[in-house]
C-alpha cells in the first residue's frame, strides 16, 4: 500500500487493489469475453432456428456447431477468469497480510498492547480475508453485469430498435425501482454491518469469559450483552426490511427475466399480426433479450458486499496509518558503551492529548548493579520499565542505555542489550527446545540444556513425555505457571544480554514453585545490570537502590534501611507489607 494512498484518508475498493490490478483486470476482461460468448451462442440457436424455418428439411449444422463451440468458449473463458481473479486474491492476500505484519513490527509496542491481540487478529485475519473474497468472487460479476447489458442492447436494436426499446423500458423500470430500494441504503448497510459485528464480538466475549460467567454471575449479564446486541441487531434488520422490503422485493421481480421475455412476447407478437416483424427475428430476439435485465441482478448483492469490504478496508487503512517508530540510519547509528541505564527528566503520556503519566523522572542503574522499582499500583513502575527497550517512545526526555539515546539505537541494536522476564509469560506452539532457542535459533543443544539447568527447568523437562521435543501447546497450556516461568528464565540465560528487567516474576508462584525461581532468578541475574519490579518486597531488601515511584513521580530512593527510617511512601509501602505476611484465618471455637 503506498503512502500516497494513506494521505488523502482511506482507500477505496479498488485503489487498494493496486498490487494485483493487471490480474484482476485481466480476469474482468476474460468474464466479459466470457459473456459475449454465451450472447453468441444464443445468436447462432437463433441463426439455427432461422434456417429451420427457411429450410425445415435440412438440419442447420454450421450454426448448431457454431452454438456448441461458443458455449464452450464461455464457459473455458468464465473458469480462466474465476481462476485468475482467485490468484489475484491469494496474492493481494498475501501481500497484504506481509504488509500488515511488517508494519506491526515497526509499530511502538506499546501501540499493539493497546490495541490488543483480538482487534489486530481481526484486521489481519477476517478482514484480509473479506477482501479475499470480494476480489475472488466478485470482480467478475462486476464485468458481467456492465457488459451484458450493453451487448445486449446492441444486438436488439440491430434485430429490432422497437423490441430494443421495449426491454430498455423494463430495465428502466427496474433501475428505478432498485435506486427506491437502495434509497438510504448506505447509512442502513454501515449500520447492519456494524451491529453484526457487535454481535460477533458479544458472542466471542461470552465464549471466552466462560469460567467467569460460571463462577460469577451464571451468564445473567453477559448473556443480557449478548441480548442486547441481537436486539440491535435485529432492530436495524426490520427497519431496513420495513424501508426497501417491498422496492427490494419488486426490484428482483421485475429485474428477472419473465417481464422482459412477457414484452417482448406482447410486442413481438402484436408486430408480427401485423406483418411488421418476422418470426425468426421475433426468436432471435426472445432468446437474447432476457440477458438485459437479469445480468443486473448480481449488482443488487455486490452493493453489500463492497460495503462490508470497505469496512474492512478502513480497519486495514487504520493499522497501517499507524506512525512507526523512528529508526535512525544505519550509518548514523550509535552502539551502547557499556550495560548502564540512565532516565534524564523522563516525561511520559500514552497519547498526545493524554495525561502524563511519569513526570520528570530521573535515575542512573549502573554496570552490574540491581535496581529495584516499587510503588502503590499505578505509580508507573512497569511504565519505567518498558520504556528501556522502546515499548514507547518518551513524551520528553530521553532514557540512555551504555550513554546513547535509545533513540539513536537500531532496534536490532537495543534488543541485543536488554532481556525480559515478565510475570504474564507467552510460549509458542512448539516445543520445549524451541521456545528456549527463541531469540538465539544458532544455539547448540548443549546450550539450551545449560540454560534450562540454570533455570532450574531441566528435571521436569526430562519428566516430561518427549523431554525437550514435548510440545507446550499454544501459549504454553500444557505446561503450569512456575514451569512456563521457568523456561521463560531459561530463555533469558541463552540469550545473555547485559540488562535484565524483570516485571515481578515471581508474583504468581507457589511457594514450592518460587523457591525454583529464586534460585533460575539468581543465576539470570549474575552479572548483569538488573532492573525489576517488585510488588513482593522482601524480594529486594539487598538491591543496590531502590526506587520509590508516587504519581508517575520518583518520591524516594536509596537503600531498603535507610527507606524505611525515612518514614515516606516506601515505610507505609513496607508496614503494609509485613501486616499482609502476618495475616492468617482467625476462627472461634465453641
Amino acid at each position: 500500500m503506498r503512502s500516497s494512498d494513506r494521505a488523502g484518508g482511506a482507500p477505496s475498493v479498488w485503489s487498494i487493489m493496486r498490487p494485483v490490478q493487471g490480474q484482476i483486470r485481466f480476469a474482468m476482461v476474460l468474464a466479459g469475453l466470457a459473456a459475449a460468448s454465451s450472447l453468441g451462442a444464443l445468436c447462432a440457436l437463433a441463426w439455427a432456428v432461422h434456417a429451420l424455418l427457411a429450410a425445415p428439411g435440412q438440419w442447420p449444422w454450421p450454426p448448431l456447431l457454431l452454438a456448441a463451440a461458443l458455449t464452450v468458449l464461455a464457459y473455458v473463458l468464465r473458469l480462466t477468469g474465476f481462476n485468475q481473479s482467485h490468484y489475484a486474491a491469494f496474492r493481494l492476500e498475501t501481500r497484504l497480510r506481509t504488509d500488515l505484519a511488517g508494519h506491526l513490527a515497526r509499530l511502538p509496542l506499546g501501540y499493539v498492547q493497546q490495541t490488543g491481540s483480538g482487534a489486530l487478529t481481526k484486521v489481519m485475519m477476517d478482514d484480509v480475508k473479506a477482501l479475499h473474497v470480494f476480489v475472488a468472487d466478485s470482480t467478475p460479476l462486476y464485468a458481467r453485469a456492465y457488459v451484458s447489458p450493453v451487448l445486449t442492447f446492441v444486438l436488439l436494436w440491430l434485430l429490432d430498435w422497437r423490441l430494443a426499446l421495449a426491454a430498455t423500458a423494463v430495465l428502466a423500470v427496474g433501475m428505478a425501482v432498485v435506486s427506491l430500494a437502495m434509497r438510504g441504503g448506505g447509512e442502513m448497510m454501515q449500520r447492519y454491518h456494524a451491529a453484526g459485528e457487535n454481535v460477533s464480538k458479544a458472542v466471542v466475549e461470552y465464549v471466552q469469559a466462560m469460567p467467569v460467567v460460571r463462577t460469577f454471575d451464571t451468564g445473567t449479564s453477559t448473556f443480557q450483552r449478548y441480548q442486547r446486541a441481537l436486539n440491535e441487531f435485529v432492530a436495524v434488520v426490520l427497519l431496513w426490511y420495513r424501508m426497501a422490503g417491498f422496492s427490494s422485493r419488486m426490484s428482483v421481480a421485475i429485474l428477472n427475466p419473465l417481464p422482459t421475455l412477457a414484452a417482448l412476447v406482447w410486442l413481438g407478437g402484436w408486430l408480427i399480426s401485423r406483418d411488421a416483424l418476422a418470426a425468426s427475428t421475433w426468436l432471435a430476439v426472445l432468446l437474447v433479450g432476457t440477458g438485459m435485465a437479469e445480468s443486473l441482478l448480481p449488482l443488487m448483492s455486490l452493493r453489500h458486499l463492497v460495503a462490508k469490504t470497505q469496512m474492512s478496508i478502513h480497519r486495514i487503512h487504520e493499522v497501517m496509518a499507524e506512525p512507526v517508530l523512528p529508526v535512525p540510519d544505519a550509518a548514523q547509528a550509535r552502539e551502547p558503551r557499556d550495560a548502564s541505564v540512565c532516565f534524564e527528566h523522563v516525561d511520559f503520556r500514552y497519547t498526545a492529548d493524554g495525561p502524563l503519566v511519569l513526570r520528570d523522572v530521573s535515575f542512573e542503574a549502573r554496570p552490574g548493579s540491581v535496581t529495584a522499582l516499587v510503588g502503590p499500583s499505578g505509580a508507573g513502575k512497569t511504565t519505567v520499565a518498558r520504556l528501556i527497550p522502546r515499548f514507547w517512545d518518551v513524551s520528553a526526555g530521553c532514557i540512555r542505555v551504555g550513554g546513547v539515546d535509545v533513540r539513536e539505537m537500531l532496534p536490532e541494536t537495543l534488543m541485543r542489550q536488554v532481556a525480559f522476564v515478565f510475570q504474564d509469560t507467552f510460549l509458542f506452539a512448539d516445543t520445549i527446545a524451541g521456545n528456549i532457542h527463541l531469540g538465539r535459533p544458532e544455539a547448540t543443544m548443549e546450550a539450551v540444556i545449560a540454560a534450562a539447568r540454570a533455570a532450574q527447568a531441566h528435571d521436569f523437562i526430562m519428566a516430561l513425555p518427549q523431554g525437550y521435543d514435548t510440545p507446550a501447546g499454544e501459549r504454553g497450556v500444557f505446561l503450569s505457571g512456575g514451569q512456563r516461568q521457568r523456561i521463560t528464565i531459561a530463555r533469558a540465560i541463552l540469550q545473555n544480554r547485559p540488562i535484565l528487567v524483570l516485571d515481578e516474576a515471581t508474583a504468581f508462584a507457589d511457594p514450592e514453585n518460587e523457591v525454583a525461581l529464586v534460585a533460575a532468578l539468581s543465576n539470570l541475574m549474575r552479572g548483569k545490570t538488573v532492573l525489576m519490579v517488585a510488588h513482593r518486597l522482601s524480594t529486594i531488601r539487598d538491591a543496590d537502590q531502590i526506587l520509590v515511584f508516587d504519581q508517575g513521580r520518583l518520591a524516594e530512593r536509596g537503600r531498603h534501611d535507610a527507606l524505611v527510617a525515612q518514614g515516606g511512601v516506601y515505610a507505609r509501602l513496607w508496614r503494609n507489607f509485613e501486616q499482609a505476611q502476618n495475616w492468617a484465618l482467625a476462627g472461634e471455637h465453641a
